[in-house]
């Protein structure tokens, strides 16, 4: 049973509804590869001109080598293509192709009904501002790069 002082607690919420989200979207994608990391990849390609790999990894916050690998197996899926930099031969383009982009579009859909079915005690108004709030978060957040944090975790300097 949930106390009313631990319930007010952001941390406990942030942290019970993270996991639920989490669970969520991992059944959802847990058959792209990459699973939620291969999402994002797709989602970004979706957003813009052609990232290069290097740009990918450090917009997602992804170490380059893991990215490298998780590239892979997109490209082996045929949902993204690599083409070479014509400005620099060393960097790769990476595309989304057309069967990446309808990937993208089914697996939007999804995601979008279950984090309703997850955020049903919310009326649509109240997910909406959620969302944006959450999202006005995330994005001035000028914390350390997921990968940053792992690798502090690793060395024992962080709590």
């Amino acid at each position: 049973m949930t106390t009313p002082r631990v319930a007010a607690d952001l941390g406990w919420a942030l942290g019970r509804v993270t996991r639920a989200h989490l669970r969520t979207v991992q059944e959802v994608v847990s058959d792209l590869p990459g699973g939620p990391r291969g999402y994002h990849v797709l989602a970004s390609l979706e957003e813009g001109p052609p990232a290069t790999q290097l740009a990918l990894a450090r917009a997602l916050g992804v170490d380059r080598t893991v990215m490298t690998y998780l590239l892979d197996e997109l490209e082996r899926a045929g949902l993204v293509a690599r083409r070479p930099d014509p400005a620099d031969r060393r960097a790769r383009h990476v595309l989304l192709t057309d069967t990446g982009r309808e990937r993208l579009c089914a697996l939007e859909r999804r995601l979008r009904d279950a984090e309703d079915e997850l955020l049903s005690p919310l009326d649509a108004g109240e997910r909406d501002q959620l969302r944006a709030l959450l999202q006005r978060l995330a994005v001035g957040s000028d914390g350390p790069a997921p990968c940053q944090v792992a690798e502090e975790i690793q060395a024992g300097g962080a709590c």
